[in-house]
């Protein structure tokens, strides 16, 4: 069958076609998302549980486990998405001609609006917390975050040698990987449970943030291992270093400066002057932060805590508020759209080595994290178990390791789908787990005896 030749002109117009058909598809994708989201949410909170573990399954939904509407292209350019096969068949565009770019360009600016979603998220986090909370609970979160780091992974680890014969590179990968913690859905849940600025919620988020940091510290050793075999010592210490001196030094600047930042807002007589002020503020701490190697949403969470201390943090509360509403459902969405619970089939047997090993990594993953809430010390009456249970989600964290691990073909496929399942549970149990926990505490909290009641609805003599 002959073909027919080649145009150029016809395939300049399809190139300069491909940029308006990607933003009709990422329109088409963010109606997706925030129906998800929406529906997930609000059917969550019509049980009691979290709305974000709504979002969450909304996303697995919408995702590659189930309908194939948001679809990323990690394994491989061929558009495997139901929206991209619309778009397709509504321009008459196949994948050799122009689709695969469009799928591409559609994928890329969704994670790109996550990523600005989870760095929005820990701003507003860092603004809804108290600073000289979390500096007074610093030791307990020190050692929350420490003890969150070395068990799981002394465990994870030692089990995974000892008990399932793994090869000692593949096995301190997974237990890296049971190290993570998921700060943007343990401190979405907290903001929901109104328990952010508790003792707990403060010990918990200090400790997340610095087990974030211990967390690229730990993926940079063993990503170095699976390169070459042994770790690069220069390369540890300036990720200690620079963690360091990133987070003391951005937030005691900060504070030193916020007084001149406050006064150069107010002299300022544009639309939008305190939130886009801020938002060029935490843009910058997280731009330094990625470009040192470290996590944008660190520097975003710091700008936080920094403006929190000035006269303007409820007026930024109440305008970074939409704008919150309108990106995070974004990532949380992706979180779920990316996960394949295909791996938790046990009726396929490619999946049953894979889900024996995920079975000790799930119960090292959750019993790692529990028992940091144990080690809080000088916080009498506190919620233990909160503490730990909020330490358990590995979330999108979690997926960065088995994405690095399998990338560097270090992890086997039963190993890599067992971290995958580990990170599947963790972050979908453990926010009801909080929730529940934390009403569990405060039902078991005694009532007012009736004389104290009496006092304190009867004012004393004198007082109207």
């Amino acid at each position: 069958m002959a073909t027919l030749p080649s145009v150029p002109w016809l395939a300049e117009i399809a190139e300069a076609e491909i940029e308006p058909l990607v933003l009709a598809s990422v329109l088409l994708s963010l109606i997706v998302v925030y129906l998800a989201a929406k529906i997930g949410g609000e059917l969550c909170a019509r049980v009691n549980l979290p709305p974000v573990l709504g979002e969450l399954l909304g996303g697995v939904v919408v995702g590659v486990s189930a309908l194939h509407l948001i679809v990323f292209p990690e394994a491989g350019a061929n558009p495997d998405s139901m929206l991209m096969n619309f778009v397709g068949w509504v321009t008459g565009i196949a994948p050799e001609d122009g689709l695969s770019r469009v799928f591409a360009g559609e994928s890329e600016a969704l994670s790109v609006l996550a990523e600005l979603g989870v760095i929005i998220l820990l701003f507003e986090i860092g603004l809804e917390s108290d600073l000289k909370e979390l500096i007074r609970v610093g030791p307990q979160a020190a050692v929350v975050a420490v003890i969150g780091v070395v068990v799981p992974f002394a465990a994870g680890t030692a089990g995974l040698i000892g008990l399932f014969g793994v090869d000692t590179i593949p096995a301190v990968f997974a237990g890296a990987a049971l190290t993570a913690t998921s700060i943007g859905i343990t401190a979405k849940v907290l903001a929901e449970l109104q328990k952010l600025s508790s003792t707990e919620g403060q010990i918990i988020i200090g400790a997340a943030v610095l087990d974030d940091v211990l967390g690229i510290i730990v993926l940079a050793v063993v990503a170095s291992l699976a390169k070459t075999g042994e770790i690069e010592i220069l390369n540890v210490v300036y990720l200690v270093i620079g963690a360091a001196v990133f987070l003391v030094g951005s937030i005691f600047l900060g504070r030193l400066l916020s007084p001149y930042f406050v006064a150069l807002v107010d002299k300022l007589r544009t639309r939008g002057q305190v939130l886009i002020s801020s938002l060029i503020f935490a843009f910058v701490l997280a731009y330094i932060a990625s470009a040192i190697q470290l996590e944008a949403i660190l520097g975003a969470f710091a700008a936080g805590l920094i403006l929190a201390e000035t006269s303007k943090h409820k007026e930024l509360e109440e305008q970074i508020s939409p704008i919150a509403d309108m990106l995070v459902p974004i990532f949380f969405i992706t979180v779920g759209a990316r996960t394949d619970i295909s791996v938790l089939n046990p009726l396929d047997p490619n999946n049953r080595p894979g889900l024996i090993i995920a079975s000790f990594l799930v119960v090292v993953a959750f019993v790692g994290k529990v028992v940091t809430g144990f080690a809080v010390f000088g916080q009498p009456g506190i919620n233990r178990l909160a503490v730990g249970i909020g330490m358990v989600p590995r979330g999108e964290v979690g997926l960065v390791f088995a994405g690095v691990g399998a990338a560097s073909g270090v992890l086997s496929e039963s190993l890599d789908a067992a971290i995958i399942v580990m990170v599947i549970l963790t972050t979908f149990m453990a926010p009801p787990l909080l929730r529940l926990v934390f009403e569990e505490k405060d039902s078991d909290e005694p009532p007012l005896q009736e004389d104290e009641a009496l006092a304190t609805a009867t004012p004393a003599p004198g007082q109207d």
